[in-house]
C-alpha cells in the first residue's frame, strides 16, 4: 500500500517528519524521533475523544426521537428535518474552517476549492444513504418495529465484510470473532415477547434488510476511503462537501415524499423545542462519525454505536419506565466480551 507524505508546520514554522507509516522505515536524528510518540499520544487522545463523543450523542439520539413524537407519532416531516440535518452540518463546518482561516490562513488543505477529481466521489455515500433512507419507510410493510432493530444488526456484518473487501484492512480471526459476538449481543439486548416474529418475516423483508444492511455498510466503508484519501486534507472540507450533496439529495426526498405536506402545512410544520434539539443531536453525531472515519474507522464506529444502544437502553430506565430484560443482560455481557476480544485481537495483530 502506498502511503502519502503529510507536511505539517510545527510552532516554529518548520517542516515536521513524514507519516507515522513512512517513519517505520528511515533512519531520524534524536530530536525528530523523540517527536513521534508524542505524536501517537495527540493521535490516541484525539481518537478516544470523538469516540467518546459519538458514543453520547448516539445514546441520546434515540431518547430525543422518541420525545419529538406525539400520541406516537411524528407531527413534522422527517424529511425537512434530515435536510436541516444536513444543513447545519454544512454551516458548522463552514464555521470551523472560518475559524481556522483566520488563526492559520488559507492553505492549499483547508481551502474549499477543488478539482472535479476531488469533488465526484462525494455524491455516492449521500446516493445511498437516501436509497437506504426510503427503503426504511418501505420495510414496516413487512416488519414490525421490534423485527426492523433486529434485522438493522445486519450492517454490523456488512461492514465488516465491505471493510476487509473495499479498504484492504485485514481483521484477526480474534476480531471476526468478536464481530460476530458483537452483532450476536446487540440482537440479544434487543429480545422480547414478540422477537420470534422476525422469523416469519416475508422474502420480501429480508431482501429490504439486507440490501439496507449491505448499502449502510457500503456508504459508511466508502466514505472513510474517500475521507482518508487525503490524509492532510482538512476534515471540515471533506465534510462541507459530503453534506453539500447530502442537502442536495435530502431535497430531492422532500419532493418525492412530503411535498404537498410542505407546501399545504409549512416547511416548519409540527416543529418544537425537542425536535430542533434532535436536529442539533443529529447534526453533531454526523460530525462525530466523519471524525472518527478520520481519525479511527468504521469498525470503531459499529462498536461505538452498539455501545451507544445499550446506554440508551438504561437511560430509558429512569426516563421511560423501561424494564431491563434477562436477555439485555445476557446481550450486554456478549457486548462487553466483543470489545475485549476485539481489543485484544489489534494488539496481537
Amino acid at each position: 500500500m502506498e502511503y502519502r507524505k503529510i507536511k505539517d508546520e510545527d510552532n516554529d514554522g518548520g517542516t515536521v517528519s513524514d507519516d507515522i507509516e513512512n517513519l517505520r522505515g528511515k533512519g531520524f536524528s534524536g530530536a525528530s524521533v523523540s517527536n513521534v510518540p508524542v505524536r501517537e499520544q495527540s493521535k490516541w487522545k484525539r481518537k478516544t475523544v470523538v469516540t467518546l463523543a459519538l458514543t453520547f450523542l448516539t445514546s441520546s439520539q434515540a431518547i430525543l426521537i422518541v420525545w419529538s413524537k406525539r400520541a406516537g407519532k411524528y407531527e413534522y416531516s422527517v424529511t425537512t428535518a434530515n435536510f436541516l440535518v444536513e444543513t447545519l452540518k454544512c454551516a458548522l463546518s463552514l464555521a470551523a474552517l472560518a475559524r481556522i482561516w483566520k488563526t492559520e490562513g488559507v492553505t492549499e488543505d483547508n481551502r474549499l476549492s477543488t478539482t472535479l477529481d476531488e469533488v465526484i466521489v462525494y455524491p455516492i455515500p449521500a446516493a445511498l444513504y437516501l436509497v437506504k433512507n426510503l427503503l426504511q419507510y418501505y420495510i414496516f410493510a413487512y416488519v414490525d418495529a421490534p423485527g426492523y432493530q433486529i434485522l438493522k444488526n445486519l450492517n454490523i456484518i456488512s461492514t465488516g465484510v465491505l471493510y476487509r473487501i473495499i479498504l484492504k484492512k485485514k481483521l484477526s480471526e480474534i476480531q471476526w470473532a468478536a464481530f460476530i459476538l458483537l452483532c450476536a449481543g446487540c440482537t440479544t439486548a434487543q429480545l422480547n415477547s414478540r422477537s420470534d416474529h422476525v422469523l416469519q418475516t416475508p422474502l420480501q423483508g429480508w431482501i429490504m434488510a439486507i440490501v439496507m444492511a449491505l448499502l449502510s455498510g457500503f456508504a459508511g466503508v466508502y466514505t472513510e476511503a474517500i475521507i482518508k484519501k487525503r490524509p492532510s486534507r482538512n476534515i471540515n472540507v471533506q465534510n462541507f462537501w459530503l453534506y453539500i450533496f447530502g442537502m442536495a439529495f435530502n431535497a430531492v426526498a422532500i419532493l418525492i415524499q412530503d411535498f404537498d405536506a410542505v407546501v399545504n402545512k409549512g416547511f416548519f410544520h409540527g416543529y418544537s423545542v425537542i425536535t430542533t434539539l434532535m436536529i442539533l443531536n443529529h447534526a453533531l453525531s454526523g460530525i462525530a462519525v466523519s471524525m472518527v472515519m478520520k481519525y479511527a474507522d468504521n469498525i470503531v464506529k459499529v462498536y461505538s454505536t452498539s455501545v451507544a444502544m445499550l446506554l440508551t437502553a438504561v437511560v430509558s430506565v429512569f426516563l421511560f419506565g423501561f424494564q431491563l430484560t434477562l436477555a439485555f443482560f445476557l446481550g450486554a455481557t456478549v457486548v462487553s466480551v466483543s470489545v475485549y476480544l476485539h481489543s485484544a485481537g489489534k494488539l496481537q495483530r
